[in-house]
């Protein structure tokens, strides 16, 4: 077993590989051969072969394609637009009118993507220029799709979450579940905040909505149909056992195209764009998982997680001292990683660190989701931030970052709330198993 100064000389390594440019599986990939070839061995670099073999023959990854493939679709069908006009119908009302649809809108699609690059940046589409047009303060209608769209990861189903499962061998259906509950007080948190803001100060909600007749807003319900189609046969499916997280984003992807032939979008070169960018973003994430499990095989063999949790029983820390520390630790490291390799490269060393102090994997699951939504919203590499800015097409990312601020607060109080009555994430999982 090596000691905690080789393991933390070998984290550095790999972040400043990632720092350089390399890609993220690249880093990974190196960092473990490194470590093999200098402690265990050529024959240890050369089983990466059945390693890679193994990771890519587990069932369970093919839910990942299915579920970004399941996204695209419903894009490119027009699904989210008429999502988006009916929740304003009934959110303009409250005080912060159209902001609210944003956090909603936000909240319906993370039901059914799975991103929240690809939530931030169709909400924003939408978004922005109707919230442009009636005068609504920029920088806080940038701050909602921004933080709206880190929900994507929280609210099941999630691609973030079902890397977790895989690598850490936690059920993913119960991961699904314990996001429900968090994700949809993060987002009433949001509108909350949002209320509070436009009551203290109204200019910042623009100009009074119109509100159509009320027959009109009941016809425009039907906007909820398809969404809510996808999610009861998806995550219905999943928590009634009728399905596995695979069956059940299949399910889900042919829904979506029976939905797209109904609004008459389903077409070839249609499918044929959605096939694409499903591809480029699957290769990109199963690539990186690849390189992730090859790092995991190496720090096991290496007694790596034994070492760190030694280094921290050493320091005499509570449990609840050290989850504090985590909180700080990933605050950082996500002020210039991207979720996923953030992720990606502590898991196997942090998660036995935290079972063994007595929490729950499922738990820490949500816990980290957090921890990478932050991480989106936080300069200087949070991906949302850049996404909106890129829609936006104008001024600084500053404004964006700006806009943010206040729904980090929110998110640090939530991070609070989770680690002190842990049963907001637990309570639904242990009602269904």
């Amino acid at each position: 077993m090596i000691d905690f100064g080789s393991a933390a000389i070998g984290f550095l390594i790999m972040l400043g590989l990632m720092l350089t440019g390399i890609s993220i599986a690249a880093s990974l990939f190196l960092t473990a051969s490194l470590g093999a070839l200098l402690y265990l061995g050529l024959p240890t670099l050369m089983s990466f072969g059945n390693t890679m073999w193994g990771v890519l023959n587990d069932f369970i990854l093919t839910c990942i394609p299915l579920f970004i493939l399941l996204g695209e679709i419903l894009v490119r069908a027009g699904v989210t637009d008429r999502m988006y006009r009916t929740l304003s119908d009934w959110l303009a009302p409250l005080p912060g009118g159209l902001l609210h649809s944003n956090i909603g809108a936000c909240s319906i699609f993370a039901a059914i993507s799975g991103s929240s690059v690809a939530t931030a940046a169709t909400m924003g589409t939408v978004a922005l220029p109707a919230m442009q047009a009636r005068r609504y303060n920029e920088r806080l209608v940038l701050g909602t799709v921004a933080a709206g769209g880190t929900l994507g990861i929280l609210i099941p189903p999630s691609i973030n979450m079902i890397v977790y499962g895989a690598i850490t061998n936690t059920s993913i259906g119960k991961l699904f579940i314990a996001g429900i509950v968090p994700g949809l007080l993060l987002a009433g948190l949001f509108m909350v905040l949002i209320m509070v803001m436009c009551v203290l100060k109204p200019s910042l909600a623009g100009d009074k909505e119109q509100l159509p007749p009320l027959r009109e807003r009941l016809r425009n319900l039907v906007g909820f149909i398809p969404p809510g189609l996808v999610f009861f046969i998806v995550m219905g499916g999943i928590y009634l056992g009728w399905a596995t997280p695979t069956e059940a984003a299949a399910l889900g992807v042919v829904m979506s195209m029976l939905i797209a032939a109904w609004y008459r979008k389903l077409t070839v070169r249609m499918l044929h764009e959605a096939f694409l960018s499903t591809m480029r973003t699957t290769a990109m994430v199963l690539l990186i998982i690849i390189g992730a499990f090859f790092l995991n095989y190496v720090i096991g063999m290496l007694g790596v997680p034994q070492a760190v949790s030694s280094y921290v029983a050493a320091l005499g820390t509570s449990p609840l001292e050290t989850l504090w520390i985590l909180v700080i630790f990933y605050l950082i490291l996500g002020s210039f990683l991207e979720t996923l390799s953030m992720m990606i490269a502590t898991v196997p060393v942090i998660v036995p660190l935290v079972v063994s102090l007595g929490y729950d994997p499922v738990w820490f699951g949500i816990f980290l989701v957090l921890m990478m939504e932050l991480s989106l919203i936080t300069p200087p590499v949070g991906m949302n931030l850049y996404v909106v800015q890129g829609i936006r097409g104008k001024g600084s990312v500053i404004d964006v970052i700006r806009g943010s601020m206040p729904f980090v607060l929110i998110m640090l109080l939530m991070t609070a709330l989770i680690i002190f009555f842990p049963d907001i994430v637990l309570w639904l999982p242990g009602k269904i198993a």
